[in-house]
């Protein structure tokens, strides 16, 4: 029955697309994201709710990493958007002399966005706000791991769309296999690597386009010369954001052997700073997210007692309360190169900290894995972080700090 639903509605937006005569016009696709917008601002308590329901998500946390970079993109989005779609000029070949030549943009069609839990609100409405500027219709995915916050994206969409235009359908792995059978003209993913491959290759039996964004072990690089202090401040902070489950957190880190005790303990620093500033452990602090579910809970127990199997020592926390999904900030040295927990990306709350005797050798190890999504140098030196940038390749990097550069809409 929701198969036959799922295929009326793509029917519906295909259709309703090859009837029109010319793309919306600007002025229509300013008039839906100022129509997000306005409903993020009157549904903000809302938002939050849904976030804490799920996963106990901070309030502060889902200001700043769910509602502020929504609405972010959307002032970038309208405030760029007419000279987006304007054609552009190119220069003619001396072969063609006396021509014009111009690139047109033309709106891809139906896409398909499935979004992940961590980030369920922004990894949704965000990918929702670029398909909508560029003309397109849209039909949603979330995640079944977090209901509420499904909910409340299903409700805004009906408050604000047709099916015809815009459409969410909720539910479990059948939901998404039904429609990764459609012939959508775009597929945008966020997700793991594995599920990745599935989404594309679903796609390659339409030539559908994707557009893949993948986890991965997101290294941090800490040079001797670094300021110890504020990289261990904002490692802290980036990784054990949203309770460590970012696909841009740093996943381990490489420090110079000369200043790991130093790192560690500023970092130990940190953490009762950040999430126990009262001494009341950290189980009772409201700025300090839960594991999403039980699934990802026993995992990482697991990843966590390989590595103390293999040798790892716990430096900080180690301890988990699965009634609550709760697992501390936990930070491990002395961890095994063939420990799990440095062969799988972590996506939670552990971070291994291994040392480094020269930069090659730091080089070599990142350069062994998958091309991370993220990479961190903290250094005070330039011809550092310039070595590390040229010796490897990443989808981003920041220097002397973490996750920012996920807030800046122009990169």
């Amino acid at each position: 029955m929701e198969a036959d639903k799922i295929n009326q509605v793509f029917s519906s937006q295909k259709s309703g697309r090859e009837q029109l005569s010319a793309p919306t016009t600007v002025e229509t696709r300013i008039e839906h994201l100022e129509k997000i917008r306005s409903w993020i601002h009157e549904n903000r308590s809302n938002i939050q709710q849904a976030l804490y329901r799920d996963f106990k998500k901070p309030v502060a946390e889902v200001d700043l990493s769910e509602i502020y970079v929504v609405l972010s993109e959307i002032k970038h989005t309208i405030a760029n958007l007419r000279d987006w779609v304007k054609p552009k000029k190119v220069d003619s070949p001396l072969a063609m002399l006396g021509s014009k030549s111009y690139i047109y943009y033309e709106p891809k069609g139906v896409c398909l966005i499935i979004s992940p839990w961590n980030f369920p609100f922004n990894l949704t409405i965000g990918p929702l706000i670029s398909a909508l500027a560029a003309g397109n219709c849209v039909i949603i995915k979330p995640s079944e791991l977090t209901p509420n916050c499904s909910e409340l994206i299903t409700s805004m969409v009906s408050d604000l769309f047709p099916p015809n235009e815009v459409a969410v359908f909720t539910g479990g792995k059948d939901i998404a296999q039904n429609l990764l059978k459609l012939p959508f003209d775009h597929i945008f993913f966020t997700g793991s690597p594995g599920v990745g491959k599935i989404v594309m290759e679903s796609a390659a039996r339409h030539l559908t386009s994707v557009t893949l964004e993948l986890g991965g072990k997101s290294p941090v690089i800490v040079d001797g010369k670094a300021d110890l202090e504020d990289a261990a401040e904002k490692i802290v902070w980036g990784k054990f954001l949203n309770c460590g489950q970012t696909c841009i957190a740093p996943d381990y880190i490489l420090v110079d052997e000369t200043v790991e005790l130093e790192l560690l303990e500023h970092m130990g620093r940190f953490i009762d700073k950040f999430f126990d500033p009262e001494g009341e452990g950290i189980p009772a602090s409201h700025a300090y997210a839960r594991i999403i579910g039980e699934n990802h809970f026993t995992r990482l127990n697991r990843l966590l007692d390989d590595a103390r199997e293999k040798g790892a020592k716990v430096e900080y926390g180690g301890v988990a309360n699965p009634d609550d999904r709760f697992m501390a900030p936990t930070v491990l040295s002395n961890v095994s190169r063939e420990a799990s927990i440095m062969q799988e990306e972590i996506f939670g709350p552990i971070l291994p900290v291994i040392t480094y005797s020269t930069l090659p050798q730091a080089i070599r190890w990142i350069n062994s894995k998958p091309k991370p999504l993220a990479l961190y140098i903290f250094t005070g030196s330039t011809d550092f972080s310039k070595s590390v940038l040229q010796q490897t390749s990443s989808g981003s990097v920041a220097i002397n700090d973490c996750v920012i550069q996920f807030m800046n809409p122009n990169l």
